[in-house]
C-alpha cells in the first residue's frame, strides 16, 4: 500500500511536469529564434540552438525536432506553425530535408548532440554522448543519404576528405524505405 508521502511526491511531480512550458519561438521566413527564459534553459540543459546576442537561434532540424516533441511552439506572425507546415517550408528550400531530418531525429534520440556542419562541408557534426559543444570538439561529421541513392567513389572520397581535414570521423546515415537508419563509420588508418 502506497504511503501518503509517496502520493504527495507524485502529485508534486505531476504539477511540475504540467508547469514545464514549451519554448515560444518565432519564424521570420529564414530561421526560428527565441529570447524566452525556456529557450535559454533548454540551451543550457540540452544545447538546442545557438546563442547569438540575447536570443537562441535554432536550425531547421532542431526546430522540427522540438516542434514534433511538443517542446516548442512556433509562430510566423500571428499564425501558429505545425510540424507539417515547417517541413513543407523547409522542403521548398531543400528537397532532401526529410531524409536529413530522419537522421537528425534518430541520432538525437540516441542521446547525441547534433549541430549543422555546413562550414565544414558536411550536413551535421555529432558530439559523443555526454559532450556538449564548447566542452570538446565533435567526434563525427555526418552525411545522411537515402538507401536508394547512388554514391560514387569520388563522392565518397570527398566526404572522407572533409572528415579527415576537420579531424573527425566520417559517419554516413543511410535511411531505408521504412525510415530506419543504419550508420557506417569510416576512419583513416595508418598501416
Amino acid at each position: 500500500m502506497p504511503r501518503k508521502t509517496d502520493k504527495k511526491t507524485a502529485k508534486a511531480a505531476n504539477k511540475t511536469a504540467k508547469k514545464e512550458k514549451s519554448v515560444a519561438a518565432s519564424f521570420n521566413g529564414e530561421n526560428v529564434s527565441s529570447n524566452k527564459k525556456e529557450a535559454m534553459s533548454l540551451y543550457a540543459q540540452s544545447r538546442f540552438g545557438e546563442k547569438k546576442d540575447d536570443k537562441i537561434i535554432y536550425s531547421i532540424y532542431e526546430s522540427l525536432y522540438l516542434l514534433e516533441k511538443k517542446k516548442m511552439e512556433i509562430k510566423e506572425g500571428k499564425k501558429k506553425l505545425k510540424f507539417e507546415n515547417l517541413m513543407e517550408i523547409a522542403r521548398k528550400k531543400d528537397p532532401n530535408v526529410k531524409t536529413k531530418y530522419i537522421v537528425f531525429k534518430n541520432i538525437r534520440n540516441r542521446g547525441f548532440i547534433v549541430k549543422t556542419a555546413l562550414k565544414f562541408g558536411a550536413e551535421f557534426r555529432v558530439y559523443d554522448r555526454g559532450i556538449k559543444p564548447g566542452q570538446d570538439h565533435a567526434k563525427w561529421v555526418l552525411f545522411p543519404v537515402q538507401e536508394n541513392s547512388q554514391l560514387t567513389w569520388h563522392d565518397f572520397s570527398a566526404k572522407n576528405r572533409v572528415a579527415h581535414s576537420t579531424k573527425k570521423n566520417l559517419l554516413i546515415g543511410i535511411v531505408d524505405e521504412e525510415e530506419d537508419v543504419t550508420y557506417y563509420e569510416i576512419r583513416w588508418l595508418k598501416p
